[in-house]
């Protein structure tokens, strides 16, 4: 099947493998909406509160992009795809979307309600590089191993249980009117469309693999500018979406807590399962300890010293920094 997709896009021109991907990207979106959503609704037919369901179930379906992408194309052996998207996804996160959402409307948030989740944010984006670190002093390749991946997992695991019984204890219901309706539907038919968007996921993200590579063959470029840039974005979709929609609402520390546990999630989620299902093990080239990971630990830093010195408000100003940080990754990515 991969072999025919490949023979019917490879004589494309660009402007058609572009279409292409915008089209793929579109369906990422919808499939990570229909998960989103039916997840919510299968949520609430067992009265789990709202807070829960935003710090697991929603960061998970908006995260699901770029894990489907990262692990098929570490089993494919493409790892700098594979890594790139993940990293690529968090600058993407912390640097465009946040920065943008600042842009929009400064966000008013609870320092103490985000205080654990943005320290844990800081030090997932320390702990992948410094295990990606060569061990050989000579060696300009790092690794990260199945068993790292596979420690990863449980670190996610650990994060989403202790996130379930922190929101436990905030008893906030979805009793609402939105969600008054989900609890009149049949489990099954919710059960089988959140099915369905997986699904929907997958296949988009196996197309999307195949379509990155052909056209890193046409225009000479690496995998790793493509899985930073256009992937990344498009995966980041989403999480984009989402908080640009919780701004124009009013929910402003919706959108903060969206990408911040979608940073914690690229992490140990995208690239610890990346990690465990690669053919060998996950390889990290020179160019991530030569600009991404810096650039990564900049802005998670430049986060994380907004977050300690405002605790209540961050505004226009530093949104504007973080996006101009991001331009200047991405400038720096294209050299």
């Amino acid at each position: 099947m991969g072999s025919l997709i490949s023979d019917f896009i490879t004589p494309l021109p660009l402007v058609g493998l572009f279409l292409i991907v915008m089209v793929i990207f579109y369906f990422l979106s919808k499939g990570a909406d229909i998960i989103v959503n039916e997840a919510v609704a299968v949520s609430t037919h067992l009265r789990i509160p709202t807070s829960v369901i935003g710090a697991t179930i929603v960061s998970l379906g908006t995260t699901l992009p770029e894990v489907s992408v990262s692990v098929l194309a570490a089993m494919k052996g493409n790892y700098d795809l594979a890594l790139g998207n993940a990293i690529g996804s968090v600058m993407v996160d912390t640097g465009f979307i946040l920065g943008l959402t600042l842009l929009i409307s400064p966000i008013i948030f609870d320092y103490s309600a985000i205080r654990i989740e943005s320290w844990i944010q800081f030090f997932t984006g320390l702990f992948i590089v410094v295990i990606a670190i060569p061990v050989a002093s000579e060696a300009s390749i790092g690794v990260i191993s199945k068993t790292t991946g596979m420690m990863m997992t449980v670190l996610l695991i650990v994060y989403l249980v202790w996130s379930f019984r922190n929101g436990m204890n905030k008893l906030e219901y979805y009793y609402d009117d939105y969600t008054e309706k989900y609890r009149t539907e049949s489990l099954i038919k919710q059960v089988f469309f959140l099915i369905l968007g997986m699904g929907i996921v997958i296949i988009s993200s196996d197309l999307l693999i195949t379509v990155v590579e052909t056209i890193g063959l046409k225009l000479g470029v690496s995998q790793t500018f493509l899985a930073t840039t256009l992937v990344a974005f498009g995966t980041s979709i989403p999480e984009l979406v989402t908080s640009i929609k919780a701004i124009l609402k009013g929910h402003g520390d919706l959108a903060f807590g969206n990408i911040i546990g979608a940073d914690i999630l690229n992490i140990l989620f995208v690239t610890g399962l990346a990690a465990v299902f690669a053919k060998n093990q996950l390889l990290v080239s020179e160019v991530f300890f030569n600009l991404h990971f810096p650039a990564m630990l900049f802005i998670l830093v430049a986060f994380r010293y907004f977050t300690l010195v405002n605790k209540h408000t961050i505004g226009r100003m530093e949104g504007g920094i973080l996006l101009g940080t991001y331009l200047v990754y991405l400038g720096l990515t294209g050299m």
